[in-house]
Parts: structure tokens; sequence; C-alpha cells
């Protein structure tokens, strides 16, 4: 075997030890349910909320102090206001003024009848509370209770259910005479927008900053961990994407403005700040092309994870009103729905998508795969759809790297002869086969860049397909009609031959009685194998005839949408590699392989123990 040859078993070996080190470290996502509470669910009494914001913003530059945040607060039941349009259910606390609840009338958790729908905001008292709130954060000639904050019992104004086309206004009178507004209106989306005004019947000059704040208690129940996917804090502040992991932020520095860990940024003109998960994402989304404070914060002594957008300082004059109008997305991560809003304003809106490192990729793919969607109907054909074309887009690199392969097998007799005559001596070796290379015209690193520049595209692919809305709950046929969950079918009934059920995801006997999908990931990856002989060496031979197979169940509890582009990139690679082998004029003994990885090498000594 040539040294470039036993390199390269040797780096796929090495390559092989590290994922699967990888998969024991940071096994895949295992779908977890959050209990869903309904829309009618009452809100108890509160142990403690979100802390207004400490810092208030001035009029000009967006910097200076204000009075410390209110100590923790409890509020008993409170009246409410319905939640109700198309897409969206649930209700405000007008303790606080709060959007505390919220449901989407579209998706529910799984795809069983019964499956309640997703809720996105939840009330203190219950599980995982998440909300958003408004305020004002006091400056001069004001005090703590002359504003509104968490956990002010407001007013209903006018209106009496929220819905599109018919906003409601909530009001409370200040003690030092101020009169504030909040009128919040709604979109036929998932998108709010919420005007604060206040109003200076006193007889002295004040002055306040508006703010809007998203509060989460504790990480989302169905936090994935894992690498390929962001969640967390994501922002946009001037044109700057920034992102936070939930399990980043206490580490974040303490800020002493602040009174917690937080990281501050003063936006002079567009941004927005928010929460994002898997599906999921909540947003402020200040008036774009003014100036605001955004944070992300975390309370540890309570454990409420915080993002912030402080408004510049209004100062009112005796009998002056004035307002602010901020937006709230609460919703799903729909990719033609955030787009839009993009469009309409919200300025690189469509990077609150987690596109990753390789973007410029990434979102080319995304947009490929959701014209091939809108035009056949189904996640699964479109998947393959896609990987078909990638693979043809790079089918001159693919063949570029195959052929440069094909003519190094070609030269294997006379580098063994090179090796035979150099003998020890290295330098003359390297100089008799860059001379033979140079001759036959042949680059050795011709096969490796090839395969090199296709990596980060299929990254990026599978990033795509990871990442992607649209692949949630997405049907292809038969039992595969979630592809965003892993193969629901089992060795353990025959793939539903067997009149009983298959093991539940995430369980020891699903990971060992696999689906069929992952079965299939396997043979492709073994067949890939049998274009070529097995090596000679015997710890090479082992590692190349297990891979395949640990594969198999390392990545049998990934989506099944995964595994379908895995199967489908696997077929095509051995057949473009097949046809070129042989328009190289080497025909690939792929029955012959086979055959003789399942013939058992006689044991050293065999014949004389049988004399």
């Amino acid at each position: 075997m040539d040294d470039q040859n036993k390199n390269l078993l040797i780096a796929t070996g090495l390559s092989f030890v590290v994922i699967l080190v990888w998969f024991l470290l940071f096994p895949p996502p295992e779908e977890q349910l959050q209990d869903q509470a309904g829309p009618n669910a009452v809100e108890t009494v509160e142990s403690d909320t979100a802390a207004t914001p400490s810092t208030a913003p001035s009029a000009t530059t967006g910097s200076g102090d204000s009075p410390a945040a209110p100590a923790e607060a409890e509020t008993v039941d409170a009246p409410r206001v319905a939640i109700d349009t198309a897409r969206l259910g649930g209700s405000i606390s007008l303790a606080g003024g709060r959007i505390d609840e919220l449901i989407l009338k579209d998706y529910t958790t799984t795809l069983d009848e019964d499956s309640p729908n997703v809720q996105i905001f939840a009330p203190v008292g219950g599980d995982n509370p998440y909300y958003a709130l408004y305020g004002w954060a006091p400056g001069s000639g004001l005090g703590l209770d002359d504003v509104p904050g968490a956990n002010t019992a407001w007013e209903l104004e006018s209106g009496d259910t929220l819905s599109v086309d018919s906003p409601v206004t909530l009001r409370w009178d200040s003690p030092a005479g101020l009169v504030f507004r909040r009128t919040i209106a709604i979109d036929e989306n998932f998108m709010f927008s919420v005007t604060q005004s206040v109003e200076n019947a006193g007889d002295g000059t004040v002055s306040a900053a508006p703010y809007g704040i998203i509060a989460r208690h504790g990480e989302p129940a169905d936090l994935k961990n894992f690498f390929v996917l962001h969640e967390g804090v994501v922002s946009i502040a001037d044109g700057k994407l920034s992102e936070i992991g939930y399990s980043d932020m206490p580490d974040m520095d303490v800020n002493r403005n602040e009174g917690a860990r937080a990281e501050v940024t003063q936006v002079t003109e567009n941004g927005w700040i928010g929460f994002t998960d898997h599906y999921w994402m909540t947003t402020l989304i200040p008036q774009q092309g003014a100036p605001f404070k955004q944070a992300a914060k975390y309370d540890e002594r309570r454990d409420i994870y915080q993002t912030e957008a402080v408004l510049p300082t209004l100062t009112l004059a005796p009998g002056e009103t004035q307002e602010v109008t901020t937006q709230l997305f609460a919703g799903a991560k729909e990719y033609e729905t955030i787009r839009d809003y993009e469009d309409d304003g919200v300025v690189r809106f469509i990077d609150s998508i987690d596109w990753g490192w390789f973007f410029f990729l990434t979102k080319p793919i995304f947009w490929l795969l959701h014209q091939i969607h809108l035009l056949i109907g189904n996640m699964g054909w479109s998947i393959i759809g896609l990987t078909v074309i990638i693979k043809a887009i790079l089918f001159p690199l693919a063949y570029k790297s195959y052929v440069s392969m094909a003519k190094m097998k070609e030269l294997q007799p006379e580098m063994e002869k090179l090796k035979e005559k150099a003998g020890d001596d290295r330098q003359k070796l390297q100089q008799e086969m860059m001379a033979l290379y140079k001759k036959e015209k042949v680059n050795p690193a011709s096969g490796c860049l090839p395969i090199l520049l296709q990596i980060p595209i299929f990254f990026s692919l599978y990033k795509v397909i990871f990442v992607a809305f649209e692949l949630r709950q997405a049907p292809w046929f038969g039992p595969f009609q979630d592809l965003s969950t892993p193969d629901p079918t089992s060795l353990f009934n025959l793939f539903g031959l067997l009149p009983w059920a298959a093991p539940a995801p995430g369980t020891t006997l699903a990971l060992v009685f696999i689906g069929i999908l992952p079965l299939l990931l396997g043979i492709s990856m073994w067949l890939q194998q049998k274009l070529n002989p097995a090596p000679a060496d015997p710890t090479q031979k082992m590692i190349f005839a297990w891979m395949p197979w640990v594969f198999m169940f390392m990545l049998g509890g990934f989506a099944s949408g995964l595994v379908v582009y895995w199967i489908t990139n696997n077929t095509i690679t051995f057949t473009q590699q097949y046809l070129i082998m042989r328009s190289q004029g080497y025909k690939p003994d792929v029955f012959g392989n086979i055959v003789s990885s399942f013939k058992r090498k006689p044991k050293a000594g065999g014949d004389a123990k049988g004399k």
C-alpha cells in the first residue's frame, strides 16, 4: 500500500474516532414535550417577576442613571383581556399589563389528535413562566411609585378583546398626576404594536424612559442543547448580529449599573433583541432609525433570563403628552412571515433564523429548498430533490477528484517498483515519485482539494435541514409523518408488521432496534465502501468494516429528514463514483468485494492441525 493511501486510511480512521467521541459527549437531541397551559389558565400568586431596568437613557446620548429597580413583588390574581386572532389565542394580565399567555392556534406540540397547541408565553405561577412587559423607568421629578412597573394594576379603558383591527387600551393614573396609557394592537400573524403614552397633568416638569422586557424563568423545557443550533439571545445592533446561548448567560460579567450579569449595547439607529428557540421566537423591536439601549441579562438568584430595550428619556412639561410605539414579535420562525416583516422595515430580521457561520451558503440553499417545497408540496421529496441538485452542481469537482484517484490507482505498480528500488532512501523515493507525477501529469493533491471544497457546502445543507422550521411536523409518506423527529419505525416490530408498538424514542430499546431509514443509511455507507477492495492492514480493515454500522446506530436518533438527506447523498455518491471509475477504465468489483467481506480468513496453523 502506498504512503498516500495509507495516510488517507489513517486519517479516515482518526476522523471516525473523533466523531464517535463527539457523539458520546454530545448525543443527538431528544424530543421533550412541554406541559401546555390551556387558554383559560388562572394566574396564581406570583413569587417574583422580572426586574425593571436600572438605568434610563438620556434624551440625546442614550445613557444616564436612574433610581434602582424595585424589590421583588407579589401580585394576586388579576383580570385579563383576551387575545383572539385566527393564529393566536391567549390573554393579557392587567397586573403589569403583561402579555403573558400566548398560544399558537396553527401548531400543536405533537401529531396526536388530543395534543395541545404550542404555548409561547406562560404566566408566573405556572410552569416555565415567560412573558413580555412594558413600563417606564423614572427620571427627574419622579419616584418608583410614580411610574408603572411589573405589577401595576392597570384598568381597561377601551376594547374588550385584542384582535386584528381591534386594539385595546390600558390606563393607569399615577400618584404624581400623570396619566399612563398603553395601546396594544396585533396584525394577522405574530406582530404586536405597543404604544406607550404619558400625559403630564401635574404642575412640574418630569422625565421618564419607556422600556420593554421579555423575561423567561429558567431555561426552555424543550431546549435542544445541540451545537448546530443557536438557542438563547439573538440581537441586531446597528447592523451587527450577536448571539448569546442560554448556557453562556450565567457567565456574563456583572454590570454594575444593571445590578446583574448583563451585556449592554447602545444602539444608534436600527436594532432589535429577543430570545430564539428551535422553532419559536420572541423579539422586542423599537422604532427603526431611533437610538435605544438593549441589554441581555441573567438574574442568578431568581434564575430569570431577560432581554430589554430601553428607549431615550422623554421630558414632559405640565400639560404635555408624549408617546412612543414599539413592536413585539412572538410566534413561529416562518421564513416567509419573517421575510415580509423585514421588507416592511425590520432591519435584518431574516437573520433571526440561525444561518450559522456559512450564512453565504445556507441562505441560498434554504431558498432553493423553500422553492422546491413550494413546487412539490412534500418536504421529504424536496430534501431528495435539493440533494440531487446540489450533487449535480458539485459534479465537476467530484469528477475531478475521482479521476485523480483513478489515475493514482493506475500508477500503483510503478510506485511499488520505485519503493523497491529506493529501499530505505526516503529522499530518493520522494524525488522519483515527484518525477513520476510530473511525467504522467498527475497532481496527488488534486483528489483531496475538491473534497475539501465540498465540505462547507454539505455542512451548510445539513444545517439548513436541521434548523428549517418547514421541517417541523412535515409529512413524507406512510409512517413518516414528522421529518423533524426520529424514524418512528423499528426492528422491534418488524417495521409495523408485528402487532405491538415500537419502543419510545430516546430509550435504549429504540437505539438498539433502529428504524428502516437508519438501516438504509448503514447499507448505503457499506455499499459505498465496496467500490474498492478492503485494505490489507487488519486494523484498517476492521475499522472500515464496523464504520457503517456504528454510524447507523449513532445517526439513527436524528431527525428523519436528516437521515433521508444522508441516504440520498450516499446513494448519489455511490452512483457517481461507480460511473466515473468505469469511464476511466476501472471496473469496480462491487459484488466480489461484498462476497470477500463475508469470507472467514483461515486461522494460522489450521492445515497443520488437520494433519
